[in-house]
């Protein structure tokens, strides 16, 4: 699919890869430097307090960003129990790379209202709508509540002692379910994945920015 894009568009690929690049790399810093500021040095001294992609990329995860336009960080280490502010502290480390996409995407958003960025068809302007829809979807994607993704990690801490059970089982499947839902919805027409991205479009929209498509 990616591969497909690249030949029809690859000013347009090159932009998407570079939002992605960015967007990983400034989520997992904002892991980073999330948890070192609320007591948790763990991926402060595994150098993990950067914006080098270099050590935020995996290597798994960016050959398949070159493959399949969609790939993955290195996790950032977070120990719950270093953290200062009891229950609050792993959802705030867990918000802020969400958080820091969404902040991306406002920033892109800024951007866009100047001239150089509005000519349609300009480099500028593929590239501040390309990387604020990947951050779009980066944000997104990350606060689906299936771990090992943010949104789990936000949402789970929240719920009845009655559900215990149900966030075990996730919390032990939750990879490979959602691993399926990705390669369903890539191998299949079953429009899964693209069902729980669908808040991008109207976010996009919120800021006064256009959907890339072409």
């Amino acid at each position: 699919m990616f591969l497909s894009f690249f030949e029809a568009n690859p000013s347009a690929a090159v932009a998407f890869l570079l939002g992605l690049v960015i967007g990983i790399t400034v989520h997992e810093a904002s892991h980073a430097a999330s948890a070192y500021i609320l007591g948790d040095d763990t991926a402060y001294r595994d150098g993990r307090v950067t914006l080098n992609p270099i050590s935020h990329l995996d290597l798994l995860g960016s050959m398949m960003l070159l493959l399949a336009g969609f790939g993955w960080g290195k996790p950032t280490p977070v120990v719950p129990s270093k953290l200062k502010g009891g229950v609050f502290g792993p959802v705030a480390v867990a918000l802020a790379g969400p958080v820091s996409n969404l902040l991306i995407v406002t920033f892109c958003a800024a951007l866009y209202l100047l001239p150089p960025f509005q000519e349609s068809g300009g480099y500028p302007f593929i590239l501040v709508v390309m990387v604020a829809f990947t951050n779009a979807l980066l944000f997104v994607f990350n606060l689906i509540p299936i771990p090992p993704l943010d949104g789990s990690k936000v949402i789970f801490p929240f719920l009845p002692r009655a559900l215990d059970g149900f966030v075990d089982f996730m919390n032990q499947y939750g990879p490979m379910i959602l691993l399926g839902i990705i390669l369903v919805s890539f191998l299949t027409r079953l429009p899964i994945l693209g069902i729980l991205l669908a808040p991008v479009r109207p976010l996009l929209n919120l800021v006064g920015l256009p959907v890339f498509l072409s």
